[in-house]
């Protein structure tokens, strides 16, 4: 009988460890079952997207682009075009001028000593071969040294007030596109608004859906125009600038050529 008792003693000490081992084990799937569950459980959050984020990925372009679709092209197509037109012409002004541009001082050194070395002729031959409206100037008033420098002085007033209108031109056409942009905008308002009453008129109602429509071509159209309207006067702005600074140097200039002729005269 005790040696029954401590047989199933002994089995009993042998098969602690593996019930105790086996227990854990299901402890462990049952909990590697729980946590899957809860996983696929979880509910997943939905991604949220910033407006922001979207613009900025959308690009200036794009963004201009849906804006004059949303304004009407029909409206701001003529708008545009001023926008278009009056940078071409600016542009071609700009470069104009820019060539235009004379060192005067230099111009002047060069004038004198050619009329050391050479005479008139050879001044002449130095400001014909030289661009702008100073030098133009210069060789009108060396055609007329001959005849005094009284003539020389008319030749020079008349010959500069040519060169001013051919410095200014252009700007004319600039200054109606700056006039003529926000109008057309202010045109495609009012067209807008009177759409948006007719839609008033017909539903018989007033409601947010029907005027929204109306009223965002109109503000589109109108701050069209105003943009163009001040890129224009920019440039505007610039050029008439750079036109008061070249007339200048002409003045300038033209003061200096007389003393020179009537230094070389008396040298003479």
């Amino acid at each position: 009988m005790k040696k029954l008792i401590a047989l199933f003693m002994l089995s009993g000490i042998l098969m602690f460890p593996v019930t105790t081992k086996a227990q854990d084990a299901e402890s462990q799937d049952s909990a590697a079952v729980e946590t899957t569950e809860v996983v696929e459980a979880a509910p997943t959050e939905p991604a949220i997207v910033d407006d922001e984020v979207i613009a900025e990925e959308q690009g200036f372009h794009q963004v201009i682009k849906e804006k004059f679709i949303e304004g009407d092209p029909t409206f701001m197509s003529p708008v545009l075009i001023c926008l278009i037109l009056g940078l071409a012409v600016a542009l071609e002004r700009i470069v104009t001028l820019n060539l235009s541009t004379t060192n005067t001082k230099k111009l002047l050194s060069k004038v004198e000593a050619a009329l050391e070395q050479g005479g008139i002729e050879a001044a002449k031959d130095v400001t014909k071969n030289t661009k702008g409206p100073v030098a133009s100037i210069f060789t009108q008033g060396l055609m007329r040294y001959t005849e005094g420098i009284e003539m020389v002085e008319k030749s020079i007033i008349a010959y500069g007030s040519v060169e001013m209108g051919r410095l200014e031109k252009g700007l004319v056409w600039i200054s109606l596109f700056i006039s003529l942009a926000p109008m057309l905008g202010f045109m495609g308002t009012v067209i807008g608004m009177i759409g948006a009453f007719d839609a008033i008129e017909a539903a018989g109602d007033i409601s947010p859906s029907l005027v929204a429509g109306g009223i965002k071509i109109a503000l589109l159209t109108t701050v069209a125009g105003l943009i163009v309207a001040i890129i224009l006067q920019l440039f505007y702005n610039y050029l008439v600038s750079k036109i008061d600074s070249l007339v200048n140097d002409m003045e300038d200039a033209s003061i200096s050529l007389v003393d020179v002729l009537v230094k070389h005269k008396l040298s003479k």
